[in-house]
């Protein structure tokens, strides 16, 4: 089709939605699978083909892309009953746009390639399902130089930022540092709303009165008025995404031997909105927490 790789994407969630339908508006012939059949409508009604296993699409694809929800369920697509090792060896290459440990990412990627010969790029994103849906996502690469260089057609429709950090594995490591920064940021969005209106002003002004200071910043501009206007239907992001994020970056900052008590309450606070039955409520609704008699 138009000379491009026909593509498969594996995980057609908040995220695999938008990039896949971005893709498919792009020019490019997609095949799909997703755990659960709910997820597929619009990207089928938009042009997909729907596999019936993560097997299927790496056979009836030249270059493969994933998005799933963690480790466990990357190594599932991979690994499981009908997984992408079980499809033939070739030298094709896989781009994971997921979020999950550097060490597992790196694990994945030697097994695979010797089970079948997949080469691997981890490259988890930032910016949410609009960022995807536009094109304008921030996307972190780790991987061979010679594999970064045969996906920039392919992120070049989906990418507004994209960096090769290093080898297999800097990608998540990078990522893992996006998401202390956004975890936390957004608790600290929250207690500040949460302040902000047991003082009596006006909250909704706040990130005008602050824009050009250093409190400046995209959770100052776009999650703190989602918070002060509760506008988390439907949601941009799961709950129980961030809280997964962040428990990664606990683990990974445990090994390293650093002690970091900000990202130790953020987690602590998500712990505690998950466990009350938000695991699929918005990320931002976090701000629920911080109302009285919650």
């Amino acid at each position: 089709m138009n000379g491009k790789p026909r593509l498969g994407f594996i995980g057609i969630g908040l995220m695999g939605e938008a990039m896949t339908l971005r893709l498919l508006e792009r020019g490019w012939a997609i095949t799909v699978w997703n755990l659960t059949p709910d997820r597929y409508a619009r990207v089928v009604s938009a042009g997909a083909i729907r596999a019936e296993t993560p097997a299927a699409v790496a056979t009836e694809s030249d270059l493969w892309l994933m998005c799933v929800l963690d480790a466990a369920a990357v190594r599932n697509c991979v690994f499981g009953e009908h997984g992408l090792a079980s499809a033939p060896r070739s030298r094709k290459l896989m781009i994971d746009f997921s979020t999950i440990n550097p060490d597992v990412a790196r694990d994945v990627a030697s097994k695979l390639a010797a089970a079948n010969g997949m080469r691997w790029i981890d490259a988890p994103v930032s910016g949410g399902p609009a960022a995807a849906r536009g094109g304008s996502m921030t996307v972190m690469a780790g991987g061979e130089a010679a594999d970064i260089a045969e996906i920039a057609p392919v992120m070049a429709d989906l990418a507004g930022n994209f960096t090769h950090v290093g080898p297999i594995g800097a990608g998540q490591t990078a990522k893992i540092l996006n998401q202390a920064i956004v975890g936390t940021g957004y608790v600290l969005m929250a207690e500040a709303l949460a302040l902000a209106e047991a003082a009596g002003m006006d909250a909704a002004k706040l990130p005008r009165c602050l824009a050009g200071g250093h409190a400046d910043s995209n959770l100052l501009r776009k999650i703190y008025p989602q918070m002060a206007t509760r506008d988390f239907d439907p949601p941009r992001a799961y709950a129980r995404q961030l809280l997964k994020d962040l428990k990664n970056v606990k683990e990974f900052a445990t090994a390293a031997g650093c002690e970091l008590p900000v990202i130790e309450q953020a987690t602590s606070q998500y712990e505690r909105y998950v466990s009350r039955g938000n695991e699929m409520a918005d990320s931002a609704s976090i701000a629920r927490l911080y109302e009285k008699g919650t």
